[in-house]
């Protein structure tokens, strides 16, 4: 017999993340929150009781509790693909942080591994299901900006060291502004293009170590062992192109450029990091934008767990799924190949852009 009623969930991983998706999750009718579990399982404890949720312990309390049917992994980059198929090994279906994988043939296993129990993958950014961008998306559905021809996305920031208390593997293997803001950025061009076919990219680094700004380690080095610059041309299954930048180089902060230009006009998204934000379009012939104000729901991380609960339930596909997630990381592996090689790359993955939300989707309704 199908369960009803909420969905159980189980966070593994207390880290600074937890909290915001914590603060969403508790809020959302159709989930119930039941365990936090962290490898410190005194982090686990004050994560819990910080948000009231009844128990925490170490990783296992997550993965053999009874009630819990997904496991949220929020652990750090390097640990996502171990978590998530030991939650697939113990029956769970499993939403994990961006990036889905390092690499991609762990990637590949645990896809495999998910299809062959019969389980879900889902993983963030869930941010294209936030009010901004579905809004943009749906104007170009609309056709209003002609037939969508190139994008160009800036993501350019001085690098997250100053406020991050522990910021060291966010500049190496498996972050860089390439794996840890690459897949924001990298999503919206899948759900509004399509498939990634090919890139090419150059990469650098402005400085080999860098100091912790905040926090109790403050004034600490650290190694940057990746490039914490990328630029990248992409090409889509359409013939569309796109020109990128992710940066943690530049003294200006310039984040949440996303511009899609079409035959008929160019649309600047919102910042593909958040869920709200305004929309512009400038048609062509007009030198004035029109403001076109984001309708939808403007929940935060979380999102994208909740809708794959309810998509459990009704027995649909959900839509921040584990096979676009490995896309976008065949594209962020890609790149870097690039970078390397100094040759364009061919992705041997492909994915769909999911179908948009329905206008008055509403995670804050009780539907379960």
């Amino acid at each position: 017999m199908a369960k009803t009623g909420p969905v159980g969930v189980g966070i593994i991983g207390a880290g600074v993340i937890s909290k915001e998706y914590l603060t969403n999750l508790i809020s959302f009718p159709d989930v119930k929150v039941h365990v936090v579990a962290d490898l410190f399982e005194e982090s686990a404890a004050a994560r819990a009781a910080e948000f009231s949720i009844p128990s925490s312990g170490g990783v296992d309390a997550a993965l053999n509790h009874p009630d819990v049917e997904i496991i949220v992994n929020l652990t750090t980059p390097a640990a996502h693909v171990e978590i998530a198929t030991a939650a697939v090994k113990a029956g769970k279906h499993v939403w994990t942080e961006k990036p889905f994988s390092l690499d991609r043939e762990s990637g590949a296993a645990l896809l495999a591994t998910a299809d062959a129990a019969g389980l879900r993958l889902g993983c963030a950014p869930d941010t294209f299901l936030g009010a901004g961008l579905q809004t943009a998306l749906r104007v170009i559905a609309a056709g209003d900006i002609g037939t969508p021809l190139t994008a160009l996305t800036l993501m350019q920031s001085p690098g997250p060291e100053s406020w991050h208390p522990n910021p060291a593997f966010l500049f190496q293997e498996g972050a860089g502004p390439l794996f840890d803001i690459g897949p924001y950025y990298l999503t919206t061009l899948v759900q509004t293009f399509g498939a990634i076919t090919k890139v090419a990219a150059f990469g650098s680094k402005s400085r080999e170590k860098r100091v912790i700004g905040s926090g109790p380690r403050a004034g600490e080095e650290f190694d940057v062992t990746v490039p914490s610059h990328v630029s990248a041309i992409a090409q889509f299954a359409g013939g569309e192109s796109s020109q990128s930048i992710f940066s943690f180089d530049s003294n200006l902060n310039r984040t949440g450029f996303v511009e899609v230009n079409g035959t008929e006009a160019t649309i600047a998204f919102p910042d593909p990091n958040m869920f709200d934000g305004a929309i512009t379009l400038t048609r062509r012939g007009s030198t004035e934008p029109e403001v076109i104000a984001a309708t939808g729901s403007t929940s935060s991380r979380g999102t994208g767990v909740l809708e794959m609960a309810r998509a459990i339930r009704a027995g649909v596909p959900h839509r921040a799924q584990g096979k676009m997630a490995f896309h976008v990381l065949d594209a962020m592996v890609s790149i870097a190949e690039s970078i390397d090689t100094g040759a364009f790359v061919e992705l041997s993955s492909t994915a769909e852009a999911a179908t948009p939300l329905p206008v008055d989707w509403d995670p804050k309704a009780s539907t379960l």
